[in-house]
């Protein structure tokens, strides 16, 4: 039996209760692959962003255990721009090459104590220009949900806390593993990581002419080569209604979803069977296996190839 991922989670003062949970929720519902400890940095209770104190059963000596750390956001007014020494000492005893993780103003900690210089990473946007004046060093992205850069892994706010965890049972056990947790914890199973925070329109009020049935339509028909002409006809709508609407309610337009969905598709079949690279093009509506190759080389940088071995460690004649 595979030895269990240790995941340490690193409460500080000012903690958000819902971003210190999601590890151990996410984490937790991963069948046993996963033990997940929370602790302070001198073991005792935490304040919380809230009404009451949060007590935990580990010190910072549980950190020098870890196969992952996750940093979860905190608030303190205001946010201190030099890590208190306590944190400072506690992330010095993290090993070289375990896997550390922010959530929200947790990239600050990561950031303050030099594990960020050089790095891609992102956080909350509400804060990126603090960040951005107080950590020029680093290469700071707040328009995504997450940015995974190997050891280092920074998320947004809130809910991208589920995404970037999500996102690491994936990357860990593949897209069944990671399923199966998000239908567990009742949340969608995949958000890229290149979407963007948050929508600059309003939410449209709630109308019977939506495009929550086109786009459930789409994805049952993702093997045929859909057209905006498709979904607006089966939304009842015009071309120009349609795609406002669209957008105003996913917050992209209905070509760039498509393609996401067509490359979330086609990412589970490279995890879990042996199809050949073009059949699974086909099945997910790429003309193509050229196109297949390309979509998914800009999404997230690598071949058909190169993916199928990172989650399967064995590959098919004709991949």
């Amino acid at each position: 039996m595979a030895r269990v991922h240790r995941v340490v989670v690193l409460a500080v003062d000012g903690v958000y209760p819902f971003e210190l949970g999601i590890p151990s929720r996410v984490f937790g519902a991963a069948g046993g692959r996963y033990e997940v400890l929370t602790c302070t940095v001198d073991g005792r209770p935490v304040r919380a962003n809230a009404d009451f104190s949060i007590a935990v059963e580990h010190g910072p000596e549980a950190l020098r255990t870890a196969d992952t750390v996750v940093i979860p956001p905190f608030v303190t007014s205001p946010i201190p721009q030099e890590v208190p020494a306590a944190v400072v000492a506690a992330l010095a005893a993290v090993a070289p090459g375990t896997r550390i993780v922010s959530i929200c103003t947790g990239a600050f900690v990561l950031a303050a104590a030099g594990l960020l210089d050089g790095r891609p990473a992102t956080t909350h946007w509400v804060v990126a220009d603090l960040f951005r004046d107080w950590f020029p060093q680093v290469a700071l992205d707040p328009d995504v949900l997450f940015i995974d850069d190997g050891d280092v892994v920074t998320s947004a706010g809130a809910a991208s806390g589920l995404d970037v965890c999500l996102h690491l049972v994936r990357k860990d056990h593949g897209s069944e593993v990671a399923n199966r947790v998000a239908r567990m914890c009742v949340v969608p199973p995949w958000r890229d990581g290149g979407q963007a925070q948050y929508i600059e329109q309003p939410v449209p009020e709630t109308t019977a002419n939506g495009t929550a049935a086109a786009r459930q339509w789409a994805l049952e028909n993702l093997h045929q080569p859909l057209t905006l002409a498709d979904l607006a006809k089966h939304s009842h709508m015009s071309l120009r209604t349609f795609a406002r609407r669209f957008n105003e309610e996913v917050g992209m337009s209905p070509g760039r979803w498509l393609i996401q969905q067509r490359l979330a598709r086609a990412r589970h079949l490279l995890e879990s069977t042996d199809l050949p690279v073009d059949e699974i093009a086909g099945q997910v509506g790429f003309a193509a296996d050229t196109s297949l190759r390309q979509h998914l080389h800009a999404a997230i940088g690598v071949s058909p190839l190169a993916y199928r071995r990172t989650f399967r460690g064995v590959l098919s004649p004709n991949s």
